[in-house]
């Protein structure tokens, strides 16, 4: 099953897409809490999704939407409903998944988690895995291995599962030919716009029209409660500017710590797999090790075979096309007897078969790295970092705490805490909900600087931390509630939008009408633009375009076809010429449309599955975990 996993990888990847928050970081606890609880988003086959998970799998998921967008992400789409039920919609979809992993004792051994450990590259140095890198990272997320491979395993349990569902569709060739078809067609169009602005430009807008627009959109010109900040950062990155550490102290931590800077020895290794099931009977154990003792004969007469051997006889798919060379690797990544046989071995030594959980092995350890110790000058850097960081980190909590308890115990202004830390206030113009500059876009920040305690009472927010390591209170210097914006304010505003609504008007309806006559085959003033040539597969022109473009007839040409533009703008298409690729049997397109396809049906296969899974489990959601706060 692991191996259908990477030999699908981008099935995989395509299914997995549709979940948006990654399965590594959520364990089993979270899967299976069953705490019956009324403070609850949704209930899953008996099992319970707690407010405490939904709030934090959507607190991620808005940190990584402010990540991609590089800080600029609209704060309505945070706090959207949308969003709210596309994080909890994954969360139900996850849980599902885990009990059906859980129900088919999905199983996921050792060596597949260490292969897949193995593989990610955060824990690779040089391009192979590092024990020690891999420790110190999971320090630094205060994760423990055994508690990070629990949470590993039902990542790749769910992955069984979409390599599974991702590798059962069939796509005839013949709907391959025919979906590439298609892709490779091509149209002729010509191009009439009629502009919505240039009718505008004619119509007259009287008062009554305005009056009446006015009064039918009373939201629409309604500017927003706005108000102007004090506002106090405090980070953790400050601190550690201005800490200081003595050379003593870096040297005295290299020493304290040889193993922390020393590289263990690394074996590259290769070995034939002859596969034996752990409960064999033992005359098929037997046989097995008589075959194995023979391969071993064969190889000490004749070293340079191994390769060859290894792509016939092996039976470990990730290696035997290799000749079975497995690369570098320490002690602690394969399993134990294997392990033991590498590591007791001389390099060039063709050692005794070997037999562990998997079957039974034929080893050489081809190459040794022997364990070695970094020098002092080329680690001082990254220790000096982590001293800096430890003591910032201590003077943070310490002085974090003091800067929280003194904008709560004194309320009415920022500058004492300014002055106990040696920080400066800053302000801002007047800001909206939907208008603040950073620090204050948090969406936390932001409601309590518009909530009663800041607007009415004039106290400071409290400490809010909006960041790792960031902390900000604010206060509000002035405030103004939203407002009706005065008719003569907006008055030249309305009349642009009355026009622009009538030259859309205009547009349609000459566009339609000219429509309808061409249809007919009558002569229309149109000045038709260049012909242009137009493929499915690599869109020109707008979706909607495309759509029309696409979905008319060619069966009689020209034929015409009409589209509202974004913009207003009416434009009529005309399509003249239709031409259609040849495809020969040996067309190497039809193999890649084919994987695409495929990917589309995996696309469509595994949403059916998750839907049949969803009434199996008995879904419940809980209306108020959508709800919005008002804001």
């Amino acid at each position: 099953m692991f191996e259908a996993v990477r030999n699908n990888k981008r099935v995989a990847q395509v299914i997995l897409a549709l979940l948006i928050v990654p399965f590594a970081f959520f364990g089993m606890d979270a899967y299976f809490s069953d705490s019956g609880s009324a403070n609850e988003a949704a209930r899953v086959g008996g099992t319970t999704i707690g407010a405490w998970e939904f709030d934090q799998a959507l607190r991620e998921q808005q940190d990584r939407l402010r990540q991609d967008g590089g800080g600029q992400v609209d704060r309505a789409l945070l706090q959207s409903a949308e969003l709210r039920r596309a994080v909890l919609e994954n969360l139900i979809n996850q849980r599902v998944l885990a009990l059906y992993a859980a129900e088919n004792r999905l199983v996921v051994t050792p060596q597949q988690l260490q292969e897949t450990i193995a593989g990610v590259a955060s824990f690779q140095e040089n391009g192979s895995f590092s024990l020690q890198r891999y420790e110190t990272l999971l320090r630094a997320q205060g994760m423990t291995p055994a508690t990070f491979e629990a949470r590993l395993a039902q990542d790749v349990r769910v992955q069984q599962i979409v390599a599974a569902v991702g590798d059962a569709g069939i796509v005839p060739q013949a709907s391959a030919r025919r979906f590439l078809d298609a892709q490779l067609e091509s149209r002729s169009v010509r191009e009439f716009r009629l502009s919505a602005k240039a009718l505008a430009a004619d119509v007259k807008v009287d008062d009554a029209q305005v009056s009446a627009y006015y009064e039918a959109n009373p939201t629409r010109f309604e500017r927003p409660a706005r108000l102007q900040a004090e506002y106090l950062v405090f980070d953790r990155a400050a601190v550690e500017r201005g800490i200081e550490v003595a050379d003593a102290a870096v040297r005295a931590f290299y020493d304290g710590n040889p193993q922390r800077f020393g590289v263990p020895e690394e074996r590259q290794a290769r070995h034939i797999l002859l596969a034996l099931d752990q409960g064999a009977e033992q005359a098929e154990v037997d046989r097995v090790m008589a075959e194995a003792r023979a391969l071993v004969e064969q190889l000490r007469a004749d070293p340079a075979r191994f390769a060859a051997l290894a792509k016939e006889k092996s039976q470990d798919p990730g290696s035997a096309g290799n000749g079975g060379d497995l690369g570098f690797f320490a002690r602690g990544v394969m399993v134990g007897a294997f392990e033991d046989a590498v590591f007791g071995l001389q390099k060039g030594v063709i050692g005794e078969p070997v037999r562990s959980d998997f079957g039974v092995h034929i080893v050489e350890v081809t190459d040794i790295k022997p364990s070695s110790v970094k020098p002092f000058e080329a680690v001082r850097a990254e220790i000096l970092a982590e001293l800096r960081a430890q003591e910032a980190g201590r003077r943070f909590a310490e002085l974090a705490e003091q800067f929280s308890n003194t904008v709560y115990e004194q309320p009415d202004s920022l500058q004492p805490a300014a002055e106990a830390l040696g920080l400066k206030t800053a302000t801002t113009d007047w800001i909206s909900r939907d208008s603040a500059p950073a620090p204050l876009a948090d969406e936390r920040v932001i409601s309590a600087l518009f909530g009663d305690e800041a607007v009415q009472k004039s106290r400071n927010t409290e400490a809010i931390e909006i960041g790792n390591g960031t902390l900000v209170s604010a206060r509000v210097k002035a405030f103004e509630p939203a407002r009706r914006l005065p008719l003569d304010e907006v008055r030249e505003r309305i009349v642009e939008l009355v026009r622009i609504e009538q030259g859309r008007v205009k547009a349609t309806r000459a566009g339609e009408e000219m429509l309808a006559a061409l249809r007919k085959g009558e002569q229309v003033a149109a000045r038709w633009g260049e012909a242009r040539k137009l493929q499915r597969g690599a869109p020109g022109l707008p979706a909607a375009a495309m759509q029309a473009v696409f979905s008319a007839s060619a069966e009689t040409l020209p034929v015409h076809v009409g589209v509202q533009s974004t913009e207003g703008d009416y434009v009529l298409y005309r399509i003249e010429a239709v031409e259609r690729a040849q495809i020969g049997d040996a067309d190497p397109r039809v193999a890649a449309v084919t994987g695409q396809y495929k990917q589309l049906l995996a696309g469509r296969d595994f949403g059916a599955f998750l839907s049949e899974l969803r009434q199996r489990y008995e879904v419940t959601i809980n209306p108020t975990a959508l709800q919005v706060e008002p804001r």
